[in-house]
Protein backbone atom coordinates (compact mmCIF):
# COMPACT_ATOMS: atom_id res chain seq x y z
CA UNK A 1 0.00 0.00 0.00
CA UNK A 2 1.43 3.34 -1.02
CA UNK A 3 1.55 6.10 1.54
CA UNK A 4 0.03 9.40 0.43
CA UNK A 5 2.13 12.39 1.34
CA UNK A 6 0.63 14.70 3.89
CA UNK A 7 0.66 18.51 3.77
CA UNK A 8 4.16 19.91 3.64
CA UNK A 9 5.48 22.01 6.46
CA UNK A 10 5.85 25.68 5.43
CA UNK A 11 9.45 26.84 5.01
CA UNK A 12 10.80 28.47 8.11
CA UNK A 13 11.40 32.20 8.14
CA UNK A 14 15.17 31.81 8.28
CA UNK A 15 15.35 29.76 5.06
CA UNK A 16 12.95 32.10 3.28
CA UNK A 17 15.04 35.08 4.32
CA UNK A 18 18.24 33.38 3.17
CA UNK A 19 16.68 32.62 -0.22
CA UNK A 20 15.47 36.20 -0.65
CA UNK A 21 18.85 37.57 0.41
CA UNK A 22 20.60 35.30 -2.08
CA UNK A 23 18.28 36.44 -4.85
CA UNK A 24 18.90 40.10 -3.97
CA UNK A 25 22.65 39.55 -4.00
CA UNK A 26 22.47 37.83 -7.40
CA UNK A 27 20.37 40.66 -8.80
CA UNK A 28 22.89 43.19 -7.49
CA UNK A 29 25.79 41.29 -9.09
CA UNK A 30 23.93 41.03 -12.39
CA UNK A 31 23.18 44.74 -12.33
CA UNK A 32 26.82 45.64 -11.66
CA UNK A 33 27.92 43.32 -14.48
CA UNK A 34 25.42 45.01 -16.79
CA UNK A 35 26.81 48.45 -15.94
CA UNK A 36 30.41 47.35 -16.43
CA UNK A 37 29.59 45.75 -19.77
CA UNK A 38 27.96 48.81 -21.31
CA UNK A 39 30.01 50.44 -24.01
CA UNK A 40 30.90 54.13 -23.84
CA UNK A 41 31.54 56.17 -26.98
CA UNK A 42 31.91 53.09 -29.17
CA UNK A 43 32.06 55.41 -32.18
CA UNK A 44 34.61 57.74 -33.72
CA UNK A 45 34.35 61.01 -31.82
CA UNK A 46 34.82 64.44 -33.36
CA UNK A 47 37.85 66.52 -32.52
CA UNK A 48 37.73 69.88 -30.77
CA UNK A 49 40.49 72.42 -30.64
CA UNK A 50 39.70 74.94 -27.87
CA UNK A 51 42.11 77.41 -29.48
CA UNK A 52 39.55 77.86 -32.26
CA UNK A 53 36.66 78.58 -29.88
CA UNK A 54 34.87 81.92 -30.20
CA UNK A 55 35.17 84.63 -27.57
CA UNK A 56 31.62 83.99 -26.30
CA UNK A 57 29.87 80.68 -25.62
CA UNK A 58 26.62 81.19 -27.54
CA UNK A 59 28.03 80.67 -31.09
CA UNK A 60 29.84 77.50 -29.99
CA UNK A 61 26.72 76.17 -28.28
CA UNK A 62 24.64 76.71 -31.40
CA UNK A 63 27.32 75.03 -33.51
CA UNK A 64 27.53 71.99 -31.22
CA UNK A 65 23.75 71.53 -31.08
CA UNK A 66 23.55 71.76 -34.87
CA UNK A 67 26.38 69.25 -35.28
CA UNK A 68 24.69 66.87 -32.83
CA UNK A 69 21.49 67.07 -34.88
CA UNK A 70 23.41 66.48 -38.12
CA UNK A 71 25.13 63.47 -36.54
CA UNK A 72 21.72 61.91 -35.86
CA UNK A 73 21.64 62.41 -32.09
CA UNK A 74 17.95 62.05 -31.13
CA UNK A 75 16.28 65.10 -29.60
CA UNK A 76 19.45 67.16 -29.22
CA UNK A 77 17.36 70.06 -27.89
CA UNK A 78 16.39 68.16 -24.74
CA UNK A 79 18.22 69.12 -21.58
CA UNK A 80 18.22 68.59 -17.84
CA UNK A 81 17.19 71.50 -15.64
CA UNK A 82 18.30 71.63 -11.99
CA UNK A 83 16.61 73.93 -9.50
CA UNK A 84 16.42 74.11 -5.70
CA UNK A 85 13.68 74.95 -3.23
CA UNK A 86 13.81 77.46 -0.38
CA UNK A 87 15.72 75.06 1.86
CA UNK A 88 18.26 74.24 -0.84
CA UNK A 89 16.97 70.76 -1.70
CA UNK A 90 17.65 70.18 -5.41
CA UNK A 91 15.44 68.64 -8.07
CA UNK A 92 16.16 67.82 -11.68
CA UNK A 93 14.09 66.99 -14.76
CA UNK A 94 14.36 66.77 -18.55
CA UNK A 95 12.67 69.31 -20.81
CA UNK A 96 13.13 71.08 -24.13
CA UNK A 97 15.19 74.11 -25.02
CA UNK A 98 13.00 76.72 -26.71
CA UNK A 99 15.73 79.13 -27.81
CA UNK A 100 19.24 80.36 -27.09
CA UNK A 101 20.06 83.95 -27.90
CA UNK A 102 21.88 86.98 -26.51
CA UNK A 103 19.44 87.08 -23.59
CA UNK A 104 20.13 83.51 -22.55
CA UNK A 105 18.76 79.95 -22.71
CA UNK A 106 14.94 79.77 -22.96
CA UNK A 107 12.60 77.13 -21.50
CA UNK A 108 9.01 77.17 -20.27
CA UNK A 109 6.65 75.63 -17.74
CA UNK A 110 3.62 76.37 -15.59
CA UNK A 111 4.25 78.79 -12.74
CA UNK A 112 2.61 76.33 -10.33
CA UNK A 113 4.82 73.38 -11.27
CA UNK A 114 7.65 72.33 -8.98
CA UNK A 115 10.23 74.07 -11.14
CA UNK A 116 8.07 77.19 -11.31
CA UNK A 117 7.63 77.32 -7.54
CA UNK A 118 11.33 76.74 -6.95
CA UNK A 119 12.38 79.41 -9.43
CA UNK A 120 10.03 81.85 -7.72
CA UNK A 121 11.95 81.53 -4.44
CA UNK A 122 15.42 80.77 -5.87
CA UNK A 123 15.74 82.29 -9.36
CA UNK A 124 18.90 80.38 -10.25
CA UNK A 125 19.32 77.17 -12.21
CA UNK A 126 21.69 74.91 -14.12
CA UNK A 127 21.21 73.22 -17.48
CA UNK A 128 22.86 70.10 -18.84
CA UNK A 129 23.00 68.93 -22.46
CA UNK A 130 24.45 65.49 -23.32
CA UNK A 131 24.94 64.27 -26.88
CA UNK A 132 26.24 60.71 -26.55
CA UNK A 133 26.65 60.15 -30.29
CA UNK A 134 29.40 62.78 -30.45
CA UNK A 135 30.70 62.46 -26.87
CA UNK A 136 29.83 66.03 -25.98
CA UNK A 137 28.10 67.78 -23.14
CA UNK A 138 27.44 71.41 -22.26
CA UNK A 139 26.71 72.75 -18.79
CA UNK A 140 25.14 76.17 -18.24
CA UNK A 141 24.65 77.96 -14.91
CA UNK A 142 23.20 81.34 -14.02
CA UNK A 143 20.23 83.44 -12.94
CA UNK A 144 16.70 82.95 -14.25
CA UNK A 145 14.07 85.58 -15.08
CA UNK A 146 10.44 85.03 -16.05
CA UNK A 147 9.24 86.66 -19.26
CA UNK A 148 6.02 88.66 -19.36
CA UNK A 149 2.59 87.23 -20.18
CA UNK A 150 2.62 88.30 -23.83
CA UNK A 151 5.99 86.74 -24.59
CA UNK A 152 5.06 83.61 -22.64
CA UNK A 153 1.80 83.24 -24.59
CA UNK A 154 3.63 83.75 -27.89
CA UNK A 155 6.11 81.03 -26.91
CA UNK A 156 3.32 78.53 -26.27
CA UNK A 157 1.36 79.34 -29.42
CA UNK A 158 4.44 78.92 -31.61
CA UNK A 159 4.57 75.29 -30.54
CA UNK A 160 2.53 72.26 -31.62
CA UNK A 161 -1.13 71.47 -31.00
CA UNK A 162 0.02 68.78 -28.57
CA UNK A 163 2.06 71.30 -26.60
CA UNK A 164 -0.96 73.58 -26.33
CA UNK A 165 -3.16 70.66 -25.28
CA UNK A 166 -0.67 69.72 -22.55
CA UNK A 167 -0.61 73.34 -21.42
CA UNK A 168 -4.40 73.44 -21.26
CA UNK A 169 -4.47 70.31 -19.10
CA UNK A 170 -2.31 72.18 -16.57
CA UNK A 171 -2.07 71.07 -12.92
CA UNK A 172 1.56 70.04 -13.50
CA UNK A 173 3.21 68.38 -10.47
CA UNK A 174 -0.12 68.07 -8.59
CA UNK A 175 -1.18 64.64 -7.29
CA UNK A 176 -3.17 62.71 -9.92
CA UNK A 177 -6.12 60.63 -8.79
CA UNK A 178 -6.09 58.11 -11.65
CA UNK A 179 -4.97 57.53 -15.21
CA UNK A 180 -8.61 57.79 -16.29
CA UNK A 181 -8.82 61.31 -14.86
CA UNK A 182 -5.81 62.33 -16.95
CA UNK A 183 -7.27 60.70 -20.07
CA UNK A 184 -10.52 62.67 -19.73
CA UNK A 185 -8.71 65.97 -19.12
CA UNK A 186 -6.31 65.34 -22.01
CA UNK A 187 -9.09 64.49 -24.45
CA UNK A 188 -10.96 67.68 -23.58
CA UNK A 189 -7.74 69.72 -23.88
CA UNK A 190 -6.94 68.27 -27.32
CA UNK A 191 -10.43 69.14 -28.55
CA UNK A 192 -10.09 72.71 -27.33
CA UNK A 193 -6.56 73.08 -28.71
CA UNK A 194 -7.78 72.07 -32.18
CA UNK A 195 -10.80 74.34 -31.90
CA UNK A 196 -8.96 77.32 -30.36
CA UNK A 197 -5.30 77.38 -31.47
CA UNK A 198 -4.86 80.67 -29.59
CA UNK A 199 -6.49 79.45 -26.37
CA UNK A 200 -4.91 81.22 -23.37
CA UNK A 201 -2.99 79.35 -20.67
CA UNK A 202 -2.34 82.06 -18.04
CA UNK A 203 0.01 79.90 -15.95
CA UNK A 204 2.34 79.17 -18.89
CA UNK A 205 5.61 81.03 -18.31
CA UNK A 206 8.68 81.45 -20.45
CA UNK A 207 11.91 81.51 -18.44
CA UNK A 208 15.29 82.80 -19.60
CA UNK A 209 18.52 81.65 -17.95
CA UNK A 210 21.21 84.32 -18.20
CA UNK A 211 24.45 82.38 -18.21
CA UNK A 212 27.29 83.19 -15.85
CA UNK A 213 29.24 80.03 -16.65
CA UNK A 214 29.17 77.68 -19.65
CA UNK A 215 31.35 74.58 -19.90
CA UNK A 216 31.95 72.61 -23.11
CA UNK A 217 33.10 68.99 -22.71
CA UNK A 218 34.48 66.94 -25.59
CA UNK A 219 34.97 63.29 -24.73
CA UNK A 220 38.07 61.35 -25.76
CA UNK A 221 38.34 57.56 -26.06
CA UNK A 222 41.64 57.64 -24.15
CA UNK A 223 40.00 59.74 -21.42
CA UNK A 224 41.96 62.87 -22.34
CA UNK A 225 38.76 64.83 -22.34
CA UNK A 226 38.74 68.51 -23.26
CA UNK A 227 36.88 70.85 -20.93
CA UNK A 228 36.61 74.47 -22.01
CA UNK A 229 34.94 76.72 -19.45
CA UNK A 230 33.58 80.24 -20.02
CA UNK A 231 33.07 82.53 -17.00
CA UNK A 232 31.40 85.93 -17.22
CA UNK A 233 33.47 88.44 -15.23
CA UNK A 234 33.55 92.24 -15.25
CA UNK A 235 31.39 92.51 -18.35
CA UNK A 236 33.26 89.98 -20.49
CA UNK A 237 33.72 86.26 -20.99
CA UNK A 238 36.90 84.61 -19.71
CA UNK A 239 38.01 81.22 -21.04
CA UNK A 240 39.87 78.53 -19.11
CA UNK A 241 40.73 74.87 -19.59
CA UNK A 242 39.80 72.43 -16.80
CA UNK A 243 41.40 69.13 -15.86
CA UNK A 244 39.18 66.23 -16.83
Amino acid sequence: MTDHPGPQDPPDAASTGATAHGSDAADARAFRELLRGLRVWDVELPSFDPATAPDEPLPLFRQWLREAAEAGVPEPHTMTLATADASGDPSVRTLMLHDADERGWHFASHRGSRKGRELAVRPRAALGFYWAGVGRQVRVRGSVAAAGPEESAADLHRRSTGALAAGLVGRQSEVLGSAEELARASEAAWERARREPEAPVPSWTLYVLRAEEVEFFQGDAQRRHIRLNYRYEDGRWVQELLWP
